[in-house]
């Protein structure tokens, strides 16, 4: 094996490191064996990664989303982000908390993260 290990397929971070046959990433987790995935760019890596809304749209950055269903608002605030509540711009992240993949500006609410498999893709 070279000097250089490939960098993690599913976040782009150059801090891989061998784990016994496996190259494991510190940044996010994920481990993989070097020879099943296919080498790429540093430039496509980070484009791998696909998003897809509650009925399995492809999400991009800046596209406009309804939320699907009722969402309790944890937190000072609280209350309750209303089924068909329209965000626009949203942005796609790899480093939200839990499983939440998107950033937004939600009315009424302010900067928030969301799961994708709570939005629909407004066509």
């Amino acid at each position: 094996m070279s000097d250089q290990l490939p960098p993690c397929p599913s976040c782009a971070s150059d801090y891989t490191y061998e784990s016994g046959a496996l190259l494991v990433c510190p940044m996010c987790g994920h481990e993989w064996a070097p020879g099943s995935v296919e080498e790429t760019d540093d430039a496509d890596a980070p484009d791998a990664r696909v998003v897809k809304d509650a009925v399995g749209n492809p999400l991009e950055d800046g596209d406009d989303v309804t939320i699907a269903k009722d969402l309790k608002v944890k937190g000072a605030g609280g209350g309750v982000v209303k089924v068909g509540t329209k965000v626009r711009g949203i942005r796609l992240i790899s480093d939200g908390v839990g499983d939440h993949d998107i950033d937004a500006k939600v009315p009424g609410f302010g900067q928030m993260q969301l799961k994708s498999s709570v939005v629909k893709k407004v066509l």
